[in-house]
């Protein structure tokens, strides 16, 4: 540390990139590298009708990335990442025209927190967490899986509470899934470990008892993450064990037709599923326009050998997407819209 700001002072004195400051301030080299970034959807160029990872190096890094929700006006962005065993949701900000870099957002990181979900009217915030409620004891692991909610105030978020029965009960939910009139749609383990899609209306304020919606939506051996546009024109079911699968997991869109009957599910085709990819956590963007997707697929030179590589070319390809961690890809929702039966 000694070599190191003595160093940093002797390039103080010849002036190079540094203050004449530099060496009294204890912040010297602290300063951030993050790009500035301004313009809907962090500045990215939206995608056509092939899928493109969403902002790489910032949001889809060498970390186990998934689940994205914004905020109605696009100014708010949240997404789930992976760091060893521990699972948390990041958050970044359009402030004064410009992003802030992504940081743990305060209400997370202490628990494993995962899966956020913004009501279309912006005011409620669903997320699955681990944490205990009053009376239980903290415990590691994923126990205590809960979707937990906080209300919109001001310009923030209130404090977490658990969304309760009838929608959370002793078994494990997950996934929430909000439409427009604030109808939840969710996910619950069974005790044989198989996963099914519930839905529950939204009453006069309260949540209705949940209704376990039928073999169209809970299709393939297994099940889960559902995601429902706002509208409930459609899901998206993530699942595995159907015959036309392309690979382990992979994402189906079902149609609901106005009388509450669901279309038979269609495979969402190689563009979005692949057979060396993992795909298990998909949304809309607040106006509809694209379909954010999570795909753990490899690409790029992951072909190339890797022999004679230092560990220091190993330790730079592991903070760069592609290389198997799970990232967030985007596409034009016209997908969606193509596979719709006429």
């Amino acid at each position: 540390m000694n070599y190191l700001r003595s160093l940093a002072c002797l390039l103080c004195l010849v002036g190079v990139a540094c203050s004449p400051n530099c060496c009294d301030d204890p912040e010297y080299g602290s300063a951030s590298t993050f790009p500035e970034l301004s313009g809907p959807y962090l500045g990215q160029e939206p995608p056509g009708m092939e899928p493109r990872i969403f902002a790489p190096g910032i949001v889809s890094t060498g970390l186990a990335t998934r689940d994205i929700a914004m905020t109605p006006d696009g100014s708010e962005l949240y997404f789930s990442v992976t760091l060893g065993g521990r699972t948390m949701i990041m958050e970044t900000h359009l402030q004064e025209g410009v992003w802030t870099e992504p940081a743990v957002a305060p209400f997370s990181g202490r628990y494993l927190d995962i899966e956020p979900a913004i009501s279309p009217d912006g005011q409620r915030f669903f997320f699955l967490s681990t944490r205990p409620q009053a009376g239980q004891e903290e415990k590691p692991g994923w126990v205590y899986q809960d979707i937990w909610v906080m209300d919109r105030e001001g310009d923030g978020w209130g404090e977490p509470y658990n969304l309760g029965p009838p929608v959370n009960s002793d078994a494990p939910e997950y996934f929430p899934s909000i439409t427009a009139d604030g109808t939840i749609y969710f996910t619950r383990e069974g005790e044989d470990r198989v996963s099914a899609t519930w839905r529950s209306r939204y009453v006069d304020g309260a949540y209705a008892e949940p209704e376990l919606l039928g073999p169209e939506v809970n299709c393939g051996t297994n099940r889960f993450n559902v995601f429902v546009a706002p509208d409930e024109s459609f899901a998206i079911v993530p699942n595995v064990g159907r015959e036309d699968a392309i690979g382990g997991a992979d994402y189906y869109v079902v149609f609901r037709s106005d009388d509450d009957t669901w279309s038979d599910p269609i495979n969402m085709g190689p563009a979005i599923n692949q057979p060396e990819g993992r795909e298990w956590s998909a949304s809309l963007s607040p106006d509809g326009k694209y379909l954010f997707f999570m795909s753990s697929r490899a690409y790029g030179e992951t072909e190339t050998p890797l022999t004679s590589k230092s560990i220091t070319d190993l330790l730079q390809l592991s903070i760069e997407p592609g290389w198997g961690s799970s990232d967030i890809w985007w596409v034009s929702a016209e997908v969606i819209e193509q596979l719709r039966p006429q």
